[in-house]
C-alpha cells in the first residue's frame, strides 16, 4: 500500500506507472500454446492475459519512439489537455481517460518535456485517484521507477512489473471493466498518434505498425462485450466494430516463430513476423475512425 506520508510526487508517480503501462497499441495475438512464460522481451513487447485473453502488446514508449525516429517533431497539439481532467464525471469517461493520458504522458517522456510531463503526471493522479486505484503499487515499485527516469532501458523493464501490479489491482477489486478501458483508451490515442504522424511523413514503418492493429481491434471487442448493455460501452463497442470492419479489409499474414527465452536474464525475444498490405483509402478511412472515436473520448 503507498503510505500517508508519500509526498505529492511520489503519489503522482504512482498513478502515471498505473496509466502509462496499462495501456497498448497491440500487435498479433499467438495462441495459447505459443507462450513460452513471457516476461518482458528485448523488442519491447509484453505478452498480457486480461480476462483469459492474452494480448501482445508494445508498450505505448515504443511507439511514441518509433514516432520520433520517423522525423516527426514533438507536437503538443496532438495531446489531450491535462485540464480536461476536471471534465470526466463518470467511470467509464475517467478510466478510459486514464489511458489515454497514460499514452500522451509516454509521449511526452519520450521527447524529454519535463514541464508538460508534470501537467500530465497531474492529471493522471487526479483521475486515478478518483478511481481509487492509488493504491496498487508499494512503495519499492515507485522508487525504483523515480531512480531509473532518464535510463530508458531500465525504464521498460519496469513496464512488466508496473502492469502486472496494475492487473493484479484490478481483477482483485472485481474492475475488469476499468481495466479494460484503461487499455482500450491508451490504444485509441497510440493509434491516433500513429495516424497523425503518417499523415505527416508518409512512414512506412508507422503504415506497417498501425496495420498490425488489425487483431487488437479484434480482441478490444472481444474484452469490452461483456459490458455492452451498459449505455456507454455501446457506444464504444459499436465504433470499434465498425473500425473493425474496415480492418477486415486489410491484409496480413503472420509468421509465427519460437520466441527466445533468456530465464536468467528475465527476457523473451519475439521472433515472429508480420507482413501488412494496406491500401491509401484503407489508411484513410482508419484515420478517420480513429480521429471521430478519440474525439468522442476525450470531449
Amino acid at each position: 500500500m503507498i503510505k500517508k506520508y508519500f509526498n505529492l510526487r511520489n503519489q503522482v508517480f504512482t498513478l502515471a506507472l498505473i496509466a502509462v503501462f496499462a495501456v497498448s497499441c497491440g500487435g498479433e495475438d499467438p495462441t495459447d500454446n505459443q507462450i513460452e512464460d513471457p516476461i518482458e522481451n528485448t523488442n519491447n513487447t509484453t505478452l498480457m492475459e486480461i480476462d483469459g485473453k492474452v494480448f501482445s502488446i508494445p508498450s505505448p514508449i515504443q511507439t511514441a519512439m518509433l514516432i520520433k525516429n520517423s522525423g516527426v517533431n514533438y507536437n503538443k497539439d496532438i495531446l489531450n489537455e491535462p485540464s480536461n481532467a476536471t471534465n470526466y464525471n463518470t467511470n467509464f469517461k475517467k478510466a478510459i481517460n486514464l489511458g489515454v493520458y497514460g499514452a500522451d504522458l509516454g509521449y511526452v517522456t519520450m521527447y524529454d518535456q519535463t514541464q508538460d510531463a508534470i501537467s500530465f503526471l497531474t492529471a493522471v493522479k487526479s483521475i486515478g485517484d478518483d478511481l481509487g486505484v492509488s493504491s496498487a503499487f508499494d512503495l519499492e515499485l515507485v522508487e525504483r521507477f523515480e531512480k531509473n527516469i532518464g535510463n530508458q532501458d531500465s525504464l521498460l523493464v519496469l513496464v512488466s512489473d508496473a502492469y502486472k501490479s496494475s492487473d493484479r489491482y484490478l481483477k482483485g477489486n472485481q474492475q475488469n471493466d476499468i481495466g479494460g478501458l484503461i487499455l482500450a483508451g491508451g490504444w485509441i490515442e497510440s493509434l491516433y498518434f500513429a495516424t497523425s504522424a503518417v499523415e505527416m511523413t508518409g512512414n512506412k514503418d508507422i503504415i506497417k505498425r498501425i496495420g498490425e492493429q488489425k487483431t487488437t481491434v479484434y480482441n478490444l471487442i472481444k474484452l469490452l462485450t461483456p459490458y455492452y448493455s451498459k449505455p456507454e460501452f455501446t457506444v464504444l463497442i459499436d465504433d470499434l466494430m465498425e473500425l473493425n470492419e474496415i480492418y477486415e479489409q486489410v491484409q496480413t499474414t503472420y509468421t509465427y516463430i519460437k520466441p527466445t527465452v533468456d530465464v536468467e536474464n528475465k527476457t523473451t525475444t519475439i521472433n515472429s513476423t508480420t507482413v501488412v498490405n494496406i491500401t491509401d483509402d484503407q489508411l484513410k478511412s482508419i484515420t478517420e475512425k480513429i480521429m471521430k472515436m478519440r474525439i468522442e473520448i476525450i470531449s
